[in-house]
């Protein structure tokens, strides 16, 4: 009896050992699945706001339907009040996909690791400029004009994390010898409007002398008869690429594909015409070391 009795204990014992090494086991694999395999039970997509969002917000709702359609899942999409609230929405994971002006994604990408997965086209160009306008009576011919008379000028950039409306303008601003920061510049006085549907209606109630703009939104502006004929441009920057719509790590790698054949299928014009754009195209995030480099020029 008391061998039974031994090799009973022995034999509990090694069941134990092999059972608990089990569970350590199982919990290892489970936790690595959970983490490889996690799907989001719900889209969350964070907007900048290029146009006033009331005028954007029918869009986005038609942007929600067409998401939820084809993606299978609950899309939620809020336009948010300004550039960089989309920034640190992606940073505390409030949202997993956003729509980023260029300057806004590059800080995005290397806080929170954001890549850019798609982005729009213009004319079947994915490439837009900044603009400089004046009314179209305005005594200002050209860029020259400007600086020579910055003095006598009230001057409007956009949102203060804009690529077009202020990050781009104000590098040209800066190597003119007018414009150092907000609080340092030679012009009379300098504001930022917080929107470039804002800044083109500031040219043209002649609030401000002249204002930094995004050429496909201005050009959409002018189609829609937002505003009317009544501009001039004094200066072009070089081609940008256009605005990115980037996700977070949380989205696999399934998705974001799933996400891209989306984007390729829109062709409601309402949709297109709140991000000024004639369709869309898959981005990268090398499509936006142009603008990386720009911000490190900004920042000298």
């Amino acid at each position: 009896m008391k061998k039974v009795g031994a090799l009973l204990s022995i034999l509990t014992l090694l069941l134990l050992a092999a059972c608990g090494g089990g569970n350590e086991s199982v919990e290892n694999t489970d936790e690595e699945t959970k983490t490889e395999t996690v799907k989001l039970e719900k889209l969350v997509v964070g907007v900048i706001p290029s146009l006033n969002q009331g005028n954007m917000q029918a869009a986005m709702d038609k942007l929600t339907t067409h998401f939820e359609s084809e993606l299978g899942m609950d899309v939620e999409i809020t336009v948010y009040p300004d550039y960089q609230a989309v920034v640190e929405a992606m940073n505390f994971d409030e949202v997993n996909m956003a729509y980023f002006g260029p300057s806004t994604y590059v800080d995005a990408n290397e806080e929170s690791g954001a890549r850019a997965i798609m982005t729009q086209l213009v004319d079947g160009e994915p490439f837009y400029y900044s603009y400089i306008i004046t009314h179209i009576d305005s005594e200002l011919k050209t860029i020259e004009d400007l600086i020579a008379n910055s003095k006598k000028i009230t001057f409007a950039f956009g949102d203060p994390k804009s690529t077009s409306g202020s990050l781009i303008p104000s590098i040209e601003l800066k190597k003119q010898g007018v414009f150092t920061n907000q609080n340092e510049h030679e012009f009379k006085n300098l504001l930022y409007t917080g929107g470039h549907d804002a800044t083109a209606i500031a040219v043209e109630n002649k609030q401000v002398e002249a204002g930094a703009i995004d050429s496909a939104i201005f050009n959409t502006l002018l189609e829609n008869g937002t505003v009317g004929d009544n501009f001039k441009t004094i200066w072009q920057s070089e081609k940008l690429f256009q605005y990115p719509w980037a996700v977070s790590k949380a989205v696999s790698d399934e998705l974001a594909a799933k996400i891209q054949d989306a984007f390729l299928k829109v062709e409601d014009q309402e949709i297109l015409d709140a991000f000024a754009a004639s369709g869309f195209t898959k981005a990268t995030d090398e499509d936006y070391e142009a603008i990386r480099e720009a911000k490190k020029e900004a920042s000298q």
